[in-house]
């Protein structure tokens, strides 16, 4: 595993054709990447995040304008920003960041199941923040990248991780770095059960592949964590010890979720990012 420190982008990767750069955001435990293709102006902006005070009801856009610095520093052109999921515990930087450098805005397509479930205690929902509905296992391209939305569901049913030229994953929502473990469940249409068989065709990838985190909460002494890989997974998470079978893990996953407190900034996240109206 790779440890970021805090409020500080990853040194980029060296040895493969994508090159990521991550951004930690302290306040949320949250990152946004930058993908693009070494030597390619073509990149996308994964799971942006805006900072947002709501003592003050005041938003936050330094690390968006890192990523905005970023960007234009290294001659790049943002094509897609990419959201893995519908956000609960920050605010989505997409569309600040479509406004200053354009691109489109893309999500699982199931995200309408949210927005339905979620209408009538955040709603309504006037806006529409989306410019493109991945289907299940959509491929599409950055520059010479080849990318698949493979359907994740569980922490939501619009959960989507973007695999990349079938060598790295962004996994949003499902896995965490291994000593924290995986997403919750108890969102509306969230289901443990599903979120079980998306991690087992995450850990089935090939055990090199690289997984880039949504999220980490780091213990105490330890950096945040931006990738590992799935070899890494198997061997140290500890929501999916050796033998864990289904049953187990719903059992697990149901109980511990029963413990969570929600996010501090749920109400303003699922607002702001499903389109409801300042």
């Amino acid at each position: 595993m790779k440890p970021l420190p805090p409020g500080h982008p990853s040194p980029e990767a060296s040895a493969m054709p994508a090159t990521v750069r991550s951004f930690f955001d302290p306040a949320t435990s949250s990152f946004t990447h930058v993908l693009h293709a070494r030597g390619q102006a073509p990149c996308a902006v994964i799971d942006a995040v805006l900072g947002y005070d709501p003592a003050s009801g005041r938003t936050d856009t330094r690390l968006a304008d890192a990523v905005t610095t970023y960007i234009r520093t290294s001659g790049l052109r943002l094509d897609w920003l990419l959201e893995t999921h519908v956000h609960a515990d920050h605010l989505s930087a997409a569309r600040y960041l479509r406004d200053r450098l354009g691109g489109r805005i893309g999500i699982g397509a199931r995200v309408w199941e949210v927005r339905h479930a979620l209408a009538g205690r955040y709603g309504p929902f006037d806006e529409e923040p989306y410019d493109h509905l991945f289907g299940a296992d959509e491929p599409f391209r950055i520059g010479s990248l080849e990318i698949r939305a493979l359907a994740v569901p569980g922490h939501t049913p619009a959960d989507i991780a973007y695999q990349v030229d079938g060598q790295l994953v962004f996994v949003g929502d499902t896995l965490f770095p291994p000593d924290v473990g995986t997403a919750r469940c108890d969102f509306p249409g969230g289901s443990a059960r599903a979120l079980y068989r998306s991690l087992r065709r995450l850990l089935e990838l090939p055990p090199q592949t690289r997984l880039f985190m949504c999220h980490d909460y780091p213990p105490p002494g330890r950096a945040p964590v931006s990738e590992c890989t799935v070899a890494e997974q198997l061997a140290h998470n500890i929501h999916l010890r050796a033998g864990l079978d289904e049953e187990a893990f719903v059992q697990m996953r149901t109980r511990r979720d029963a413990t969570l407190a929600a996010p501090r900034l749920l109400a303003p996240s699922l607002r702001a990012n499903l389109g409801a109206r300042p």
